[in-house]
Order: C-alpha cells, then sequence, then structure tokens
C-alpha cells in the first residue's frame, strides 16, 4: 500500500514540474493509458499515471476559473461573503471573498484588499462591493516566495481592491452557528480583549485557531533560529495530544462509573474523533491537521474495529486523503515537512530491539525529526536550525502539555464563563514569557542557524539516503560513513563571474528599484526597493532572499539612489541582517550613524578588473529629488551597464551635455521606471544600449513603462524588457557574448505564466 500511494504522489508531483500546461486532449490520452494500464495489471504505471491524471484535471480547472485580462482594471460590483479571517495591516485590511453566484464570468474566489475601510470586516459578513481586479500576479526571484503558485493552491482567480465610491454595502451577517471562520473571528476578538493585547496574545491566538499573523516579526525570526516555528500554530503534535488526553479521560470516566452499562467502551474513540475534528477546524483545516486527523480518525477506527493497522500504512492513508483532495498540496513546504517529520518518528522508534526509557525516547525523536527535515529546510528556506533539538527537548513539553490543553480550555471557556478564560489566558502569557527567555537565550547564539544556498535535488536526495542509514537501527556496518553523503549540502557555490566580467540581476520588487551587481569577489547592491507596511519590505522578501539564495554573505557596497520609498524602502532591513561594507546614497541624512557617501559626480572604484564610476548628480545638485539619483556606470571587459535611478528630462540632459559619447552602454535601466519624464530622445540616442531594463510594478497605477517611451525605445531599435513580465531578469557575458535570461522562462511553471 504505501508503495502505491508514493507512486500516486509521485505522478502528481511530476506534473507539478511542467513549465506550461498541456493541451486538454492529453488529458484524455493519459486517462485512456490509465485504464489500459490498470486491464494489463500494470498496477504501478496505472498508479502513476493516474496521479498525474488527476493533478491534470484539477489543475486545468484551477486555471480556467482565472480572470480574463478583459476584464482587468475595470469597476465590477460583486456580492459575496467575507472568507476565513482577515488581516488588518497598516491603513488596509486584506480578506478572501467568495462570490455568491457567478457573476461576469469572475472566479468563485477572489482575495481583496480595502483601504481605510469605514467599517469592520469580519468573517461571514455578506457585502457588496465595487471592486477593480487583475489577474493573479506576483514578484518572482530566485530565492524569493511564490506568491502566485500560493494564490493557486488557494483556488484564487483574481486579486484587487475595494473602491470606496459607490460606498460599499454590508447585506447581512451570518449567525454563528453557520459558519467556522465567524467561530475563528469571535474567539480571535475576545483573547484580544481579555489578554489586553498582551507580547504573547499573537503566539496564543495562533494555538487556539491557528492565525499566526498576529506574530510579531522579531518572535518569528527566534522561533525560526530554534526551529520551533511548528509550535506555534495547531499542528498534527497538539491535534494528537488533545485527543489522546480526551480518549483517555473518557475512558476513565466511562470506566469508574456507571455508564459502562448504557454506552461501550468505544465511546471514548468517538469522543477523541470529535474533539480532533473541532480542533482541526479552529485551524482552518491547514495541511498539517489534515494529516493529523486523517491518521487518528484510521486509528480510532481501527479501536472500534478492533484491528490493527501498521503506522506506516495509517501515514499513507492520510498522504493519499490529503493528495486526492488536493493535489495541490504537494507544492506546499507544509505537507513535506509534517509527512517527513512523522515518518522520521516512526522510522526511529520502529524495528528497534529495545524499547528507549522516555528521555532517552525524546531525545532521539528530536534528533532524529531536526536532522531529517534539515535537508528540506535547506531545500524551501536555504537555513536550518542547529539547536532545534535542545530547543525543542524544552519547548515541545511545555507547549505540548502545558500551553496547548489550557490554550484549548481557554476556546471552550470564552462563551461560558469569560472570567475563568482571562485566568487561563493569564497562565498562558506566564508559562509563554518564561519560556520565552529560554528560547531567546537559545536564539543569541552564534551557531543557532545554519544559513547553505540551495542546493541541487540530487544532494537532498544523497543527504536523505545518508540520514536514514545514519538514524537505522544498530547493526549495518559502517553506518556512520553514510554521513558523507551529507558533504554536497555544504559545497553548493553560486556561480561567480570571472575577474574582468559582471553579471547584473535586475530583481522583481514591484513597483520599485533594486538591482545586484556581482564581481567576481565583490557584491554591490543598487537601491533596495520599497517598504509598503511593517510586515512587508522589498529587503525582506526579496532582495536578502536573492542574496542568501546564491549564497552571497556581505554587500560591499549598497548605493541607495535617492530617498524614495520605493529604493530606500528595504534598505533598513538589508543593513540590519547583513553586513554592508560601505553605504553611497545621494540622500545621507537618512542613514545617520552608518557613515555614509555622498554619491557625487567623479567618484571610481574598481573591483576584480570591473571599472565603477558615479556620473552623477554634480556638485550643485538638480532642483529635483529624482534628478538628484545616484548614476552609475559599470565597465566589464565585454561591454557596459547604465544605472540611473530616477533621473528625468534635466539631469539627462546634463549627463548628454557632459559626457556625450562616453555614456553609450550595452543594457541601460530605465530612468524612473519609463515615465514620460525621463528616457529623452537625445539621451537614449546617446546611450545607444541593445537593452533596457524596465523596473516597473504590474498594472501599476503610474501606467509605467508609458506607451510613447517604449515607442521610443523601438524606433531606435533597443529592446525593452519589462521585469513585472519576465521575473528577474539577468545580464552576463559569457565569451564577450551578452547573455539575457529571465527567471520566469527559466523557472516558471505552469500557474507563473
Amino acid at each position: 500500500m504505501v508503495s502505491s500511494v508514493l507512486i500516486f504522489v509521485a505522478g502528481v508531483l511530476l506534473f507539478q514540474q511542467l513549465p506550461q500546461l498541456p493541451v486538454l486532449e492529453w488529458l484524455y490520452l493519459i486517462a485512456a493509458s490509465v485504464l489500459v494500464c490498470a486491464l494489463g495489471k500494470l498496477w504501478r504505471v496505472s498508479f502513476f499515471l493516474l496521479g498525474f491524471t488527476w493533478a491534470f484535471w484539477v489543475a486545468d480547472n484551477h486555471l480556467a476559473s482565472r480572470l480574463s485580462d478583459d476584464l482587468a482594471g475595470r469597476d465590477i460590483q460583486v456580492e459575496g461573503t467575507i472568507h476565513n479571517l482577515p488581516q488588518q495591516d497598516d491603513n488596509k485590511v486584506r480578506f478572501d471573498f467568495l462570490l455568491k453566484t457567478p457573476q461576469h464570468d469572475l472566479p468563485e474566489k477572489i482575495r481583496l484588499s480595502w483601504y481605510y475601510p469605514e467599517q469592520k470586516i469580519a468573517p461571514g459578513q455578506i457585502w457588496r462591493f465595487t471592486v477593480r481586479l487583475k489577474p493573479p500576479h506576483g514578484n518572482f526571484n530566485p530565492g524569493g516566495f511564490d506568491y502566485e503558485r500560493w494564490l493557486f493552491t488557494k483556488g484564487i482567480g483574481a486579486v484587487g481592491y475595494v473602491r470606496n465610491k459607490p460606498v460599499p454595502i454590508l447585506i447581512s451577517q451570518k449567525p454563528l452557528w453557520q459558519s467556522v471562520s465567524v467561530w475563528r473571528r469571535h474567539i480571535a476578538s475576545h483573547v484580544d480583549q481579555l489578554s489586553e493585547n498582551g507580547a504573547f496574545s499573537g503566539m496564543i491566538k495562533a494555538l487556539i485557531i491557528g492565525d499566526r499573523f498576529s506574530i510579531t516579526q522579531n518572535q518569528w525570526q527566534v522561533l525560526r533560529k530554534t526551529g520551533t516555528v511548528h509550535l506555534m500554530a495547531i499542528s498534527g503534535l497538539h491535534i494528537g495530544l488533545i485527543s489522546g488526553m480526551v480518549y483517555l479521560l473518557v475512558l476513565r470516566i466511562w470506566a469508574r462509573t456507571g455508564i459502562q452499562r448504557w454506552l461501550p467502551a468505544n465511546i471514548a474513540a468517538l469522543a477523541a474523533i470529535f474533539v480532533a475534528i473541532c480542533y482541526a477546524a479552529l485551524a482552518g483545516f491547514s495541511i498539517p491537521t489534515q494529516r493529523a486527523l486523517i491518521m487518528l480518525c484510521v486509528a480510532m477506527i481501527a479501536i472500534l474495529w478492533h484491528r490493527h493497522v501498521r503506522p506506516f500504512n495509517t501515514l499513507a492513508i492520510a498522504m493519499l486523503v490529503v493528495v486526492m483532495s488536493d493535489p495541490l498540496a504537494v507544492l506546499s513546504a507544509g505537507f513535506w515537512l509534517s509527512f517527513l517529520a512523522v515518518t522520521m518518528i516512526i522510522f526511529i522508534l520502529g524495528g528497534r530491539l529495545r524499547k528507549p526509557g522516555y528521555w532517552q525516547s525524546a531525545i532521539k525523536i528530536h534528533l532524529a525529526t531536526a536532522l531529517g527535515l534539515s535537508p528540506l529546510l535547506i531545500l524551501f528556506f536555504q537555513q536550518t536550525s542547529l539547536i532545534a533539538p535542545l530547543a525543542n527537548l524544552v519547548a515541545v513539553p511545555v507547549v505540548g502539555l502545558v500551553v496547548v490543553p489550557l490554550s484549548f480550555l481557554v476556546a471552550i471557556f470564552l462563551f461560558i464563563a469569560p472570567s475563568l478564560a482571562q485566568i487561563l489566558l493569564r497562565a498562558i502569557e506566564f508559562v509563554l514569557q518564561g519560556l520565552w527567555k529560554v528560547l531567546s537565550f537559545f536564539a543569541d547564539s552564534p551557531f543557532a542557524l545554519l544559513e547553505i544556498p540551495q542546493p541541487s535535488i540530487i544532494a537532498i536526495i544523497l543527504a536523505m539516503i545518508g540520514i536514514l542509514i545514519l538514524l537505522a537501527p544498530r547493526g549495518i556496518p559502517g553506518r556512520w560513513l553514510s554521513a558523507c553523503l551529507l558533504l554536497p549540502l555544504f559545497f553548493n557555490t553560486s556561480d561567480r563571474p570571472p575577474v574582468g566580467e559582471v553579471k547584473m540581476t535586475l530583481l522583481d520588487v514591484g513597483q520599485g528599484l533594486s538591482t545586484v551587481i556581482q564581481t567576481s569577489n565583490h557584491v554591490l547592491v543598487f537601491d533596495a526597493g520599497a517598504k509598503y507596511s511593517q510586515r512587508f519590505d522589498s529587503g525582506a522578501s526579496v532582495v536578502l532572499p536573492f542574496l542568501r539564495f546564491n549564497n552571497l554573505d556581505q554587500i560591499d557596497s549598497l548605493v541607495i539612489s535617492h530617498g524614495d520609498n520605493d529604493h530606500i524602502g528595504g534598505a533598513d532591513y538589508l543593513i540590519k541582517q547583513m553586513p554592508v561594507k560601505q553605504i553611497i546614497t545621494s540622500v545621507p541624512e537618512k542613514f545617520v550613524g552608518f557613515s555614509p557617501t555622498s554619491c557625487v559626480a567623479g567618484q571610481s572604484w574598481q573591483w576584480d578588473g570591473v571599472d565603477f564610476d558615479i556620473l552623477s548628480p554634480n556638485q550643485q545638485g538638480f532642483a529635483s529629488g529624482n534628478d538628484n539619483s545616484c548614476v552609475l556606470m559599470i565597465t566589464a571587459a565585454s561591454g557596459k551597464i547604465l544605472l540611473t535611478g530616477d533621473i528625468e528630462a534635466a539631469a539627462e540632459s546634463w549627463l548628454v551635455d557632459t559626457y556625450g559619447k562616453q555614456l553609450q552602454a550595452n543594457v541601460l535601466v530605465a530612468p524612473h521606471h519609463g515615465s514620460k519624464t525621463s528616457s529623452t530622445l537625445n539621451f537614449i540616442q546617446q546611450v545607444k544600449a541593445k537593452y533596457v531594463l524596465i523596473p516597473a510594478g504590474y498594472r501599476n497605477r503610474f501606467d509605467f513603462p508609458h506607451k510613447e517611451v517604449l515607442e521610443r525605445y523601438k524606433r531606435l531599435a533597443i529592446q525593452p524588457i519589462n521585469v513585472s513580465e519576465t521575473g528577474a531578469i539577468t545580464i552576463s557575458w559569457k565569451n564577450r557574448f551578452l547573455n539575457v535570461e529571465t527567471w520566469r522562462a527559466s523557472d516558471g511553471k505552469y500557474w507563473n505564466k
């Protein structure tokens, strides 16, 4: 059974690697092949093709429900229900919206932002909105989060925002008993009120209803460093603990009272299943809770039927049900980490001649899961915690045996005895305060976190084989030598340009600019994108992940062209998270305490045979802040790159008058994102670039790049490449031949097209 399920999942997983969706006729052909293989009793081939066909059918339906381009950017009136918990962030609230009936050929589920809402948004509310939508789209960069994949797996067919005119109309509110989301919202509100928004209210809500949005960035950082992120949500571990406690409690009550005359002992198993379903519902039925719920139901049904079920068969059934219900689940890191964690626990405790004691088992489990999950954590996040076994040895008992049961009781007493719920909340906060001191101590260790660039799939497979052999029962000769199979994880070097050459990557940061320049031994970051809120800025979500993905551990020079948010916003996070040797900027007053250097025309330096020259601003400066942007010319052995920030006509004219033919470059990053006030004819004629790279956001409100600017470039045979259409753009020279690579073309999947 286990092998059949794995073969089915392999078929699903292979389909998810396709760069484009095949034509629909292939679906019918493959479905017919499944039948032929089944008739020929080629069961394994049949299971593989069945998984591939199932994933194909679901993906085709998801893509068919996406918003069509002709509806994008138009005002459309919709009516529907607020789904799940809205996310309040600074001046806006973001939420999923389920349309009441199919309207205007719109997707059934859309994701909306409402800026400066005048009314409180809550799950279960039925609204009539006027919205402006666009197809799902996100920044697409090496090492970055694939937002389009996330939207795709959630079944969201369009994103957009609510128009404040005409005024949105609240039609009605679903009653509490009709929606789990309404229950979750009520619990979250009560927790906020009773805990008086304490430092750990976000964690408490995560443990009661699975809502982790209120956990602060500093808290996330400590959890990541200590490998305890999995504890701050309703996970499979928590469901297992609560349902197990209920099972034992009901069984004890059954044995010591007279109810056995009317009820069989099986009532304990039914009670455990009921509680597990309720607790998983509070978490919104996330993948880890689905897996735990299915496994628990299989185990309890086996008790009801007096059957023995092997642990790996139970795990296989859970995996099959999860993938059958949602084949897109295999795209989630949580899916693989969840199932692998349980696999490692079963593997480390099974097939042993001698049963270990409690503490020995606990230590072995934490060591095995930390070691076993490390390759996947490095693959998905390019980092793993070295102190996770020790931190979890402390945190798991505290959270699992104290905090989680108390949190479950809070969820019960919030509505029937609020005063008792408040006492329990204070007890939880007291316990978490003590635990947090320990975790913070662990996180401050200089060796807490190991960061490694993303390894190859071959290195991951070798590492997993090595770990399984290493953790196998005693008696396997030379099993310690299997540790050598982990070595490829640590020898994954990034592709650096040779001496005299340069590699440039224009990152996709939306409506903003960030460029990374690499020479043989140095790194320059030109601008850092925007900071949109306390929870999201380009430095954290795009630039830093890209640097780590490419095994770049320091910035030799950070150039911030000027002070607009879309260029400087992500700089603060970068400076805090990575060593920066030098800051060059036209706004040194923004970097007090970091000894910045003002960029002025005439500055120059050389790295690894590559020349860097600041061409502007001049000593006197310009009237406009945009025109005072740092302009950087990079000269390598094979060609030149010109970075211009947000300069406009005045600065462009000065550059032409001052440098003339010296402005010629092979690659130009478009001034001011391709605005009407820049890319003047004289300037681009003097630059004579082969490519112009345009750092503009997808369907941005400024309508950048403007049509006349694009036409101007095309008339001069300069090829424009818009980063919002292609994802990150990498420029390099190979054998003096200019090479242009785009991330969507090289690494995009069918949902990114």
